[in-house]
């Protein structure tokens, strides 16, 4: 006869969002990362929209999901497509590495572990250097 057990599996490894601290992590990295986009006139006349709340809210949902969080972004936005979604904007070295700056400043702002600090900025640099479509 098979074990039949309530409540939570205690094998079942917790996703990286829940180990961080789920939505509270995430919500302040976006807050912090969009506090700087805000102060940058250059940085920010990348952005389409003046409000930058929509902005950070997408980003928030984009981090949670791919992290294991919600699948909030792809119910309302379907897959990320994220070099598409980037493709209008030019997106050289500075603006990439404006973009890193203000995610390594928004992350130390977070009480990560090592392991998890190096997870996160390891994805981060990958992907800004994948978004980058300009010499």
């Amino acid at each position: 006869m098979a074990d039949i057990s309530i409540g939570p599996n205690p094998h079942t490894q917790k996703s990286f969002y829940e180990q961080v601290g789920g939505a509270p992590v995430f919500e302040k990295l976006c807050r912090e990362f969009y506090k700087q986009v805000e102060a940058d006139p250059e940085f920010k006349a990348m952005y389409p929209e003046e409000d930058l709340a929509p902005a950070e809210r997408r980003l928030r949902m984009f981090l949670e999901q791919y992290w294991g969080g919600p699948t909030s972004y792809q119910a309302e936005r379907g897959h990320p497509r994220l070099r598409m979604r980037h493709n209008p904007f030019a997106i050289g070295p500075k603006e990439r590495d404006t973009w890193l700056k203000f995610m390594r400043n928004a992350m130390n702002t977070l009480e990560l572990s090592p392991m998890h600090d190096a997870m996160m900025w390891d994805y981060f640099e990958r992907a800004a250097h994948a978004m980058q479509n300009r010499a």
